[in-house]
């Protein structure tokens, strides 16, 4: 299978040195951006063909990811589609709802895989800890994604960058609909940079996600408290702590706690591009479908939007 990528940024790049990882599942064709500079350095570093043109780039190969700024997702996709061409594109899967459900029938039409890059839903610590959790009743989930301030995310909204990984990674774990949400945050240079919400499920376990570009140092974590238990998953640590309050004396001061470490060998974009492929050559469903870009992406714009709107009316 011929594959490409195409938009070679931070996570663009990330895709050209996996795809060269699978040589023995697919071949490399070429890459393509729009920064030819850029595009240049990342060819000779991974000894890839560059492109001049998407088109040109299209007419190559089998499948791309897609990994250009969301406001281009649309273009892209269009043109991708248009040349028979399967994709996984980059969350979220494109800038609006309507563009979203246009690029699903499109691909649909023609009969294109199409899977969105929710790239923590193939996480093995997120597999792990979805297993741990449905030994118990849960209450409450609280989640919190941070890193530090860039110059690059000015015009970044930090709940379509870091909190979407978080709700879609909610929906995982409760396999459970979302019936109420409220916000609350900071809108800095027009946009979201912090942002607070708090949600309610149908099963009425309660979520708190918080996402921030204000954050001294990065940060992902996961606290779930249950009837019996507390878990705590730190994703860059790859460890997941299980705390049980021990039941022969009933006592919560003497807990009993267990840590497990994920092999940091496992890596989460291997795993969601060797999926991408299998869907290809063995014509199946992907993981993380359209229909799941546009549920995660009609979440994150109703949160955005009601920040932006707390903006507009000031107490």
């Amino acid at each position: 299978m011929k594959v490409g990528v195409i938009g070679i940024g931070n996570m663009g790049e990330k895709h050209v040195m996996t795809y060269a990882s699978l040589s023995h599942h697919c071949k490399l064709v070429g890459i393509y951006d729009n920064d030819k500079n850029r595009a240049s350095l990342v060819s000779k570093k991974f000894h890839v063909p560059m492109f001049d043109s998407v088109i040109d780039l299209l007419r190559e190969v089998d499948a791309v990811s897609i990994a250009v700024p969301t406001e281009f997702h649309y273009e892209i996709g269009l043109l991708c589609i248009e040349h028979k061409v399967h994709i996984l594109m980059e969350k979220p899967i494109a800038y609006s709802l309507d563009q979203a459900k246009i690029l699903k029938e499109k691909a649909d039409e023609a009969g294109l895989k199409f899977q969105v890059g929710h790239i923590e839903l193939f996480n093995p610590l997120i597999q792990a800890l979805k297993k741990e959790i449905s030994k118990n009743k849960i209450i409450a989930i609280y989640m919190q994604r941070m890193s530090q301030y860039d110059k690059k995310l000015k015009s970044i909204d930090v709940v379509q960058d870091l909190m979407i990984h978080d709700l879609y990674i909610l929906e995982e774990l409760l396999n459970d609909d979302i019936t109420t949400f409220f916000t609350l945050g900071k809108i800095i240079e027009n946009t979201p940079k912090h942002a607070m919400v708090l949600l309610k499920t149908n099963n009425e376990v309660i979520a708190n996600v918080t996402a921030s570009f204000k954050a001294p140092y990065k940060k992902r974590m996961i606290q779930i408290f249950q009837e019996d238990g507390f878990i705590e998953a730190d994703l860059l640590k790859n460890e997941i702590k299980i705390i049980k309050t021990n039941k022969e004396t009933d006592n919560s001061l003497y807990p009993n706690i267990e840590t497990h470490h994920i092999l940091p060998t496992a890596q989460p974009l291997k795993y969601q591009l060797l999926n991408f492929i299998d869907c290809i050559k063995y014509d199946l469903h992907p993981t993380v479908t359209a229909n799941h870009g546009i549920k995660a992406l009609e979440l994150s714009n109703a949160i955005s939007h009601s920040l932006m709107k707390q903006q507009e009316f000031p107490s």
